[in-house]
């Protein structure tokens, strides 16, 4: 496969009152065109600031992003966003919120006619052109999400960026999100990055799970292939030995891993403590 997306090397650096931030460090990845990515980690490990940087929200300090060998200097309709709020205008239909999208991006190239079919079709691959004349307070939290996603994928994005994108649905509905977008990206091929902290969504949905270590000075802790075949059942892969052994894994790297480099860290920054207060006693005795 072709490599789609180069995240190389990138630091991101905030400056404070207090001084500069580190948010990320030398994070390195490689995306291929098709690829479904799920960045995991604890809050705070800047999976969201990586989200940022490649969406062009954000530049970053050191390193930068290629797509397709260009480089990513700002937004552009070629990187789609879905958001954990779905973020349609209250006010306009279904239709009409994915129409925005589309006006935006291929007004000068679509007839009015092929506009609406393009429209309706990305509707109707969300499950969502029965619904397409009601306004968002007319329609679940669900219903509204789907619509999100079909205003996103009617801009055609060679990557599609999901932060968080079912975190606020039910279980069931978010089961049912979770079917439609497999059968999306199996049916359109699109190379996807999606934040979670849900370990089973991600071993369900991914190719790659990109696993972050805590900040500050966050980078990639370990990449987690997952060869499961496709198309995936989550009844089957309930009792399925190496969709098990995946989960373990990440569970593993999140709540042990992690937990012990936090030790080590605080030990190290207690006896860096200890030391500096014997030195300043030190210091006020001899004086």
């Amino acid at each position: 496969m072709s490599i789609l997306l180069d995240i190389s090397k990138i630091d991101m650096v905030f400056p404070t009152p207090k001084g500069d931030f580190t948010a990320l460090k030398e994070v390195d990845l490689k995306i291929n065109k098709g690829e479904f990515i799920s960045l995991i980690g604890h809050s705070g490990c800047g999976k969201s600031t990586v989200l940022n940087v490649v969406a062009g929200l954000y530049q970053a300090t050191k390193g930068g992003v290629l797509l397709n060998n260009k480089e990513v200097t700002e937004p552009g309709p070629e990187r789609a966003v879905v958001f954990q709020n779905h973020s349609l205008l209250p006010w306009l239909t279904a239709y009409q919120n994915v129409e925005l999208a589309v006006k935006q991006v291929f007004k000068k190239k679509m007839a009015p006619g092929e506009m609406k079919e393009w429209i309706e079709h990305n509707l109707k691959l969300v499950h969502m052109d029965h619904a397409m004349h009601k306004r968002p307070d007319e329609i679940s939290g669900g219903m509204k999400q789907r619509v999100g996603i079909a205003r996103a994928l009617a801009m055609q994005p060679e990557v599609l960026l999901m932060d968080e994108p079912f975190g606020a649905l039910d279980a069931l509905t978010r089961a049912h999100m979770q079917d439609s977008l497999m059968e999306i990206q199996d049916e359109l091929n699109n190379t996807v990055i999606m934040i979670t902290h849900d370990v089973d969504e991600a071993v369900l949905l991914s190719d790659r799970i990109v696993m972050m270590t805590n900040g500050p000075a966050a980078t990639i802790g370990e990449i987690l292939d997952v060869n499961l075949p496709r198309p995936r059942n989550r009844l089957a892969l309930a009792q399925d030995v190496e969709y098990n052994r995946l989960r373990s894994a990440v569970l593993t790297f999140l709540y042990e891993k992690q937990r012990k480099v936090e030790t080590i860290g605080q030990k190290a920054d207690d006896s860096t403590t200890v030391k500096s207060n014997k030195e300043n006693m030190k210091k006020h005795d001899v004086a």
